[in-house]
């Protein structure tokens, strides 16, 4: 049985309010995203039924999707991340332009380019989707015209966000190490130095970046 046990090589990444609000907004993106599913499938509204207890489900996820982000502003661990995640700098761009972005030339901080467009992307859509939400929910907040816009938006955000989460956990699924961060809240000096090797040095385990971008 391989020992879960973090070793002297391992690297503090995630304490543990970044870590309950990604596994509660995770929980509660796929309960939005299986019942939207199961409502706008026909076939999957057959098989399920209970399309009253779906809708109860779906709307009550939604509901409750910003709650857990808003909570976790609290913790001033999980405001820098989210600053980290906000900043973009000239080696993100770089970073997105390269072919050879996971060979660990470029030095990139605790989030790369594309976990930054993540995550703007998602916090976007969670607005759009709970605004329009509310809005199809309550319908004598406006008039008609604005709630077929908001069901449109509704829907097509939905779909990109199904995408996009799918994309995510492609990715993760792909980075063991990446997944152990978020699971354990640590991650091996090994690792850290080659996918965020910036990140790695302002920890004190990396090593200096000629190849960093002066601009």
């Amino acid at each position: 049985m391989t020992s879960t046990a973090p070793s002297t090589t391992d690297v503090p990444r995630f304490g543990p309010t970044a870590r309950w609000v990604h596994r509660t907004v995770a929980v509660l993106m796929i309960a939005c995203i299986v019942t939207a599913a199961i409502l706008y499938v026909s076939s999957l509204a057959v098989l399920v039924g209970h399309r009253q207890i779906v809708e109860i489900v779906h709307v009550y996820a939604g509901f409750a999707l910003p709650v857990p982000i808003l909570v976790g502003l609290a913790s001033s661990s999980y405001r820098d991340d989210l600053r980290r995640l906000n900043r973009f700098a000239p080696t993100d761009r770089r970073w997105l332009r390269s072919k050879t972005r996971r060979d660990g030339t470029i030095p990139v901080g605790k989030f790369n380019a594309g976990q930054k467009l993540n995550g703007a992307l998602s916090a976007g859509s969670i607005i759009v989707l709970f605004v329009t939400g509310v809005l199809m929910y309550f319908p004598s907040l406006v008039g008609l015209s604005y709630r077929t816009g908001a069901t449109f938006a509704h829907d097509w955000f939905a779909f990109g966000v199904g995408l996009l989460v799918l994309g995510h956990m492609a990715f993760a699924f792909g980075d063991p190490e990446a997944r152990r961060g978020m699971r354990t809240g640590r991650v091996s000096a090994s690792w850290a130095r080659k996918e965020h090797g910036e990140w790695a040095r302002e920890m004190g385990v990396g090593r200096s970046t000629p190849d960093s971008d002066p601009s």
